[in-house]
């Protein structure tokens, strides 16, 4: 691979994904582009990347893509947000929604499910009057092979040691091979989509709930500001938005104002929303 290719793969990756990678990064292209380059022929991740460079995207390009994303996910992460998410942002939303009985939910990067899959488990073990409430919960991630294990909801024991609580474990997992399986109550809860957050976004509805953690430190401020702005339009003006524990709306986009709680913050509108723009497509739920 030489840097003139290496620097055309950045320039792509950023365009298509938003992911910045810096200089310096060229053995992590070559190893992660290996597979790819063998699964479509190319002697070498040279000759692949010369293909991605002069050809129009396709398949390979958008597999090439999924191989530079970062699926790095546990259990309820951190911890410190889900406590906050059952202990004080749930209650108030719950509250503030009891008129209407609808929640609408987002996680915008959702692996290989263990987040969404935290939220759900909570929801239905601290919050179980939503089973008869207008509940849309959305997962979307970036990467086709990720949602597919998100869909598929088996976890290994490794997996399932990263975070998860053993009552949870108990309660909501069944013995499936040598791992196991989100039960089928908790993974209906749960409408995995694929999404570019750096493309074209779908219709939504008014979101009461956007997680959108440890996604803003792989891009740029101009994405960050554009992501946070999109957001923002969408959000009710009560609405809750949680980033990641090393990210942060400062300086980056003035309209969000912090909260801080015990351990964790999450972030609301500074000024109310208008009502939700459509952007041109349909969400299939």
């Amino acid at each position: 691979m030489t840097p003139d290719e290496f620097q055309s793969f950045t320039l792509l990756l950023e365009k298509q994904a938003g992911i910045v990678l810096e200089p310096g990064k060229e053995y992590l292209v070559e190893a992660r582009l290996a597979p790819v380059a063998r699964d479509h022929g190319f002697g070498t991740v040279g000759a692949l990347l010369q293909h991605l460079r002069f050809h129009p995207p396709g398949r390979a390009h958008w597999q090439s893509i999924e191989a530079l994303t970062t699926n790095e996910t546990s259990f309820f992460r951190d911890e410190h947000p889900f406590n906050a998410l059952r202990d004080v942002i749930l209650p108030d939303l719950l509250a503030r929604r009891a008129t209407s009985r609808c929640l609408n939910i987002w996680c915008a990067a959702a692996s290989t499910g263990q987040e969404p899959y935290s939220l759900a488990m909570l929801l239905r073990d601290s919050f179980p009057q939503l089973l008869n409430w207008n509940l849309s919960f959305i997962a979307t991630d970036l990467s086709e092979a990720a949602l597919a294990r998100a869909r598929e909801g088996r976890f290994n024991a490794t997996e399932l040691g990263r975070g998860l609580p053993p009552v949870f474990r108990q309660r909501y997992f069944l013995t499936d091979g040598d791992g196991l399986r989100v039960r089928d109550e908790v993974r209906r809860m749960v409408a995995f989509r694929l999404m570019n957050l750096v493309g074209p976004w779908p219709n939504m509805p008014e979101l009461d709930l956007v997680l959108l953690r440890n996604v803003l430190i792989y891009f740029n401020v101009e994405t960050k500001r554009n992501l946070l702005q999109k957001v923002h339009r969408y959000l009710r003006p009560d609405g809750c938005l949680l980033l990641g524990a090393a990210e942060s709306t400062l300086h980056i986009e003035d309209s969000w104002e912090v909260v801080h709680l015990d351990k964790t913050a999450y972030y609301r509108p500074r000024r109310p929303t208008a009502s939700p723009v459509s952007l041109g497509l349909n969400w299939a739920v």
